[in-house]
């Protein structure tokens, strides 16, 4: 049971780990996790599918509502005292590219739609309402907020860069809530700096902590938070109650729940 899904320790103990069967990590992501050591063996991964669907796709809404109605400039003025009017965006009608069509990208998706905007939903291949990852360029040009949700592969790493961040409309904001090497960070703090894009609120960074020299920290239209978008209170609750179960389905040579296709990186079709 892996709980710090930043940890190395399974890969470091993998050589002696002559007995291991399976490993479960408390996370949806498993990129620490495929290895080719482990890739290449029997051993059976799963992961956590499922907790943090809801959690994440409130916060993205919450980013999206925030920054359209210019919170952090309310905050500001409220700080300094300052009466200071101004006008903000509406949410209804706004165009959001989501990219990852797992349960995390689908339960953003549907929460974005409920507030009226228009969501284009990218995932790995067509599907109903879903758009396949080689029509992302056509859908860049028209996405006033694009939000990456997505499992890192290698697909998917590096995925926003200098040529993708040029297709957005210089209006668009960027949210991350996947893993910070979807995006090429550099590339990134270029376009904020140049206007190519008009913001960020990013959960995941290349580097965790966020290292304190970091442009982000002090960029006009970034919001930086340290990777808590899925952690509610009772998070951890839910987390042991999976694995229990999973545990219980292990014990009586029952089916697991949640396993990973570790040539894809991510669960497919139903969690259970």
């Amino acid at each position: 049971m892996v709980w710090d899904f930043m940890s190395t320790a399974v890969r470091d103990a993998f050589p002696a780990a002559d007995s291991l069967r399976w490993v479960h990590t408390a996370s949806a992501g498993v990129d620490r996790l495929t290895f080719p050591a482990l890739l290449d063996s029997d051993v059976v991964l799963t992961n956590s599918r499922g907790v943090f669907d809801t959690p994440i796709a409130e916060y993205v809404t919450g980013l999206v509502i925030a920054m359209a109605k210019d919170l952090a400039g309310t905050l500001d003025a409220q700080a300094k005292g300052e009466w200071r009017h101004r006008e903000s965006e509406r949410v209804g009608g706004r165009t959001a590219v989501v990219v990852g069509s797992g349960p995390i990208g689908r339960a953003t998706a549907a929460m974005l739609a409920a507030v009226g905007m228009r969501v284009e939903l990218v995932g790995r291949r067509a599907g109903e309402g879903v758009h396949p990852i080689d029509e992302l360029p056509g859908l860049l040009p028209r996405a006033e907020w694009l939000v990456l949700a997505a499992p890192l592969t290698d697909t998917t790493r590096g995925m926003l860069n200098a040529t993708t961040l040029g297709l957005l409309p210089p209006r668009a904001r960027v949210i991350n809530v996947g893993r910070g090497a979807l995006v090429v960070q550099d590339d990134l703090v270029a376009a904020l700096r140049d206007g190519t894009v008009a913001g960020a609120a990013l959960d995941v960074f290349e580097k965790e902590p966020l290292p304190a020299d970091s442009p982000l920290w002090g960029l006009p239209g970034v919001i930086v938070s340290p990777h808590m978008s899925g952690d509610i209170l009772g998070w951890r609750d839910e987390l042991e109650t999976l694995f229990v179960d999973n545990l219980t389905r292990y014990r009586a040579g029952e089916p697991l729940a949640n396993v990973v296709d570790k040539t894809l990186g991510f669960v497919t079709g139903s969690a259970r």
